[in-house]
């Protein structure tokens, strides 16, 4: 007796949600999964006319096509897929609409799904706005626990829900977002009147969004917010990184002379020109970082083909066999390397260059002298 066995391997491709204005990334499962979990759903739109539920489940819609990332209770899977609990304080009900039929982004459509469908899943996503505790949540140190409240409790859940995901599970930095134990508006704050503002007002100039919590919601956050700062603070040591402080210790005036002088730094760069104002830009790690490997510096070639007529440009792409280059007018050019002469440039290179020449005092002094660049 023959036994035929299918094999279906299901391809998940992540997708996500990105909000209208810059809002927060809000992840959903993607094309394969869904259109895997549509075909298989009983209350999906792949029924006949009329042989649909008069009022389907938006809990089942949910588990179907949004559980497979956001967890079963929106609880989220950090740090690669943020909870989708209090999404409604983020997006309007619209928003949300318009991003279930349309999708954005590598976000799929849900084009399957009827309207009556798409309202009972948004109303399953809005209904709720009580704080889903995270199964996560680390276990309470002994210094945070002299602090902890109901109220701290509240606002650890809503930073999980809605802040984890760039400032990091214990509010200690992330990825995207700076560590908040150790920030000077959360030092001054008082009562959550500055962690308030920043909540509510967003900083789109740093892709941060604003949320619509309520005065107790806000109270819970800056209660979770200090007391992690507290728990910081009675770590051993009392450290957890470098201060801006211990990269001041250089002397500015031997910091400039290396940077007119034996560092060659003059030679490219401009006190006045591209550097000016760049210590009011970054600070701390990220200026000594851009100063040691800038990320964005882009490399010039010249390219000289046999007609003898050289060609300027920002450099695109180099191997062992093809150059390439835009020109002034942003026109992509290319030629094998076997046919042409050419020559880089590269500004990152030179950064590298230096790594073997500094000494601990040059770089402490050219710190000091970028950090007068405000």
């Amino acid at each position: 007796m023959k036994r035929s066995v299918t094999i279906t391997f299901l391809v998940v491709v992540t997708g996500f949600f990105l909000s209208l204005n810059h809002q927060a990334p809000i992840y959903a499962a993607s094309s394969g999964a869904a259109a895997a979990n549509q075909a298989a759903a009983p209350s999906t739109s792949d029924k006949p006319a009329g042989a649909h539920s008069a009022e389907p489940s938006g809990a089942q819609l949910y588990q179907n096509d949004c559980a497979i990332c956001h967890g079963e209770k929106m609880e989220g899977i950090l740090p690669a897929f943020p909870p989708l609990a209090g999404i409604g304080r983020q997006l309007s009900p619209q928003q949300i609409t318009d991003l279930i039929h349309h999708g954005k982004g590598r976000m799929p459509a849900f084009t399957k799904l009827r309207d009556d469908e798409v309202a009972a899943l948004l109303h399953y996503l809005t209904a709720s706005q009580t704080v889903v505790a995270s199964a996560t949540t680390p276990s309470t140190s002994p210094a945070l626990a002299a602090h902890a409240s109901a109220l701290t409790e509240m606002g650890r859940s809503l930073f999980q829900q809605n802040c984890a995901f760039c400032h990091g599970r214990e509010a200690d930095g992330g990825e995207t977002g700076p560590d908040l134990t150790r920030s000077k508006l959360v030092a001054a704050d008082v009562g959550g009147d500055k962690i308030g503002e920043v909540v509510r007002n967003g900083r789109p100039e740093k892709k941060m969004p604003r949320f619509n919590f309520s005065e107790q919601e806000v109270a819970g956050l800056s209660d979770f917010i200090h007391a992690q700062a507290i728990r910081a603070q009675s770590m051993k040591g009392h450290r957890r990184g470098v201060d801006v402080s211990d990269l001041q210790t250089g002397n500015a005036a031997a910091g400039k002379q290396y940077f007119n002088g034996t560092g060659n730094c003059a030679s490219c760069h401009s006190a006045s020109g591209d550097l000016a104002g760049i210590a009011s830009r970054y600070e701390g790690l990220d200026l000594e970082r851009h100063m040691l490997y800038p990320e964005h510096a882009k490399s010039k070639v010249t390219v000289t083909p046999p007609s003898g007529q050289t060609v300027d440009g920002t450099l695109a792409y180099l191997d062992e066999f093809t150059v390439a280059l835009r020109d002034g007018n942003g026109t992509y050019r290319s030629w094998k390397v076997s046919k042409v002469k050419y020559s880089v440039d590269s500004p990152v290179e030179a950064h590298v260059e230096l790594f073997s020449k500094y000494t601990d005092a040059d770089i402490h002094n050219l710190m000091a002298y970028l950090q007068t660049l405000r």
